[in-house]
């Protein structure tokens, strides 16, 4: 009788696309789907029951997870977002900071290609400063973080730090640390505009603290 009838849903395709697979543990196409139960006899469906909750199908496993699966950042755009991280966060202390010192505009350009950006030199570095700040090279203000990179920073670094385990967030804050240390002691404006990457990184305010302290003594 189980073979004769039985109910399964039937599924229409909605969007196609790329996601990070949970079963197969990388990036694959998946279909997102809609669908409706279905009595069947003798596997040809007859009678409509109701809609089923819409799910990701991946195409390789077959797979079936729910919609929220997509949150879920691909591998290769975790790997783009870390990039643009690592970029911003090296313009926002380069700009606190000011470009006066070649130790700290060379530690800054070091840092953005270390990130992939293996063509960028130190022209494009103070370019892309300027356009970004808004402030002619400064971050800072007489009312605190200010400026086009003061903005950036939470539209590059808010949306990745869900997706970075704790030490990854804190490495990305000793990098800044790095270039602001590269020309000699934290400049108060520096140490606000890393304060500023740790808080983005929903780091505990006393943990950047030590991190900072700890940069000090770190050699480079």
């Amino acid at each position: 009788m189980t073979r004769l009838w039985g109910v399964r849903p039937r599924w229409r395709t909605d969007v196609l696309g790329d996601f990070f697979c949970p079963g197969c543990g990388g990036d694959r196409n998946y279909r997102r789907q809609h669908g409706r139960r279905w009595l069947r006899l003798l596997g040809t469906p007859v009678l409509p029951l109701g809609p089923v909750v819409g799910s990701v199908q991946c195409t390789s496993c077959r797979g079936r997870y729910g919609v929220e699966s997509l949150e879920q950042p691909t591998s290769v755009r975790l790997g783009a977002m870390l990039r643009d991280a690592q970029y911003t966060i090296a313009l926002a202390v380069l700009a606190a900071g000011g470009t006066a010192h070649r130790a700290a505009r060379d530690a800054a350009c070091t840092a953005v290609r270390e990130a992939g950006f293996e063509d960028c030199g130190e022209a494009q570095v103070l370019a892309a400063l300027a356009a970004l700040s808004g402030l002619g090279g400064e971050l800072h203000d007489a009312h605190g973080m200010a400026g086009g990179l003061a903005v950036e920073l939470h539209a590059v670094l808010e949306p990745l730090a869900p997706h970075l385990a704790h030490q990854g967030r804190e490495r990305l804050l000793l990098q800044g640390a790095a270039i602001a240390l590269a020309d000699g002691r934290y400049l108060p404006q520096e140490r606000e505009a890393l304060a500023a990457v740790g808080g983005c990184l929903d780091l505990p305010q006393s943990r950047v603290g030590a991190l900072l302290e700890a940069a000090t003594r770190a050699p480079y």
